[in-house]
């Protein structure tokens, strides 16, 4: 007994200094690399300086741009691009059916594309399953110009030239890329979790509902960030399928700007510089769990 208690002492003793030993300095902690910090600043500046000359140039009169070389902060400014802009582009309404179309194409796809994702990953051992998801995956090496025609013509026999059939079809496109990045994270997430549920009376929509979705959000807000910004800034989708003027995006009210000899550059900056600024607030709220999904997924 006494040989024990000694032994648990000494013990004791060790496992404080193996502590010691592992934390690491403070030195260790301030070593700066400072080549990686020169490298991300070159890259900053890759994303500050075009920002600063959208700015600037949404700024300026027709006569100031022409006269310098574009990077000369405006004297006087001229904010009047602003309203004439939005006036120009009917931005109110613009706005509103980009809103739509990116907020229901966000919400549809982070329910369809989990749930397919989640039957995919729990089967994978089945040649079905397994099949259906290198199918689903074949799709991303499909360009979308090819299937632009017959979508154009299948989208107005089915009555889905409008705001709903654009959602539809942002959900069905994105699912391939969607289903990649979901599919690997579920199959990371313990199945222990599910057969415990399942002991105590759980059905598979509940294990779903209650267990898998909840771990899902570092992904959700992932998959939610990469289709917010596909649907709100793109502009082949919308150009080809929506018929009625009524109904245009921002990208496409924004193309009033370009004609035929000649192109409004200080009052489109000023345009492209409003509706950059929901998604980029947007991003700010949400870019904690889009780098807590990159890195969680990255690890597991």
């Amino acid at each position: 007994m006494t040989d024990a208690v000694a032994t648990f002492g000494q013990a004791e003793q060790v496992v404080p200094e193996r502590r010691r030993r592992s934390k690491p300095s403070d030195d260790d902690t301030r070593k700066i690399n400072w080549w990686a910090t020169a490298l991300i600043a070159v890259c900053a500046l890759t994303v500050v300086v075009p920002l600063y000359l959208a700015v600037v140039v949404a700024l300026k009169t027709p006569d100031q741009l022409a006269s310098g070389t574009g990077f000369e902060w405006p004297n006087p400014i001229r904010w009047a691009n602003f309203s004439e802009a939005w006036s120009r582009t009917n931005f109110s309404q613009a706005l509103t059916n980009t809103a739509l179309i990116t907020v229901g194409s966000v919400v549809f796809t982070l329910l369809t594309s989990s749930v397919v994702a989640y039957a995919l990953a729990r089967n994978m051992h089945r040649p079905f399953f397994k099949g259906v998801f290198f199918y689903l995956l074949a799709a991303l090496f499909i360009p979308f110009p090819i299937i632009m025609l017959p979508l154009v013509k299948q989208t107005a026999f089915l009555g889905l030239d409008n705001q709903g059939g654009m959602i539809l079809l942002y959900t069905i496109y994105g699912l391939s890329l969607n289903i990649f990045i979901y599919t690997a994270y579920i199959r990371s997430i313990p199945i222990e979790l599910e057969e415990a549920a399942r002991v105590d009376g759980a059905s598979t929509w509940r294990v779903f509902r209650q267990i898998i979705f909840p771990l899902l959000m570092p992904m959700n807000a992932t998959v939610g960030i990469l289709t917010c910004v596909w649907a709100w800034n793109d502009f082949i989708m919308p150009l080809v399928v929506l018929t009625d003027p009524a109904a245009r995006t921002l990208p496409l009210a924004q193309y009033v700007f370009q004609g035929q000899f000649n192109t409004d550059y200080t009052v489109a900056f000023a345009s492209y510089l409003m509706a950059m600024a929901p998604l980029l607030v947007v991003y700010i709220f949400s870019q904690r769990w889009v780098i807590s999904g990159v890195t969680r997924g990255s690890i597991k």
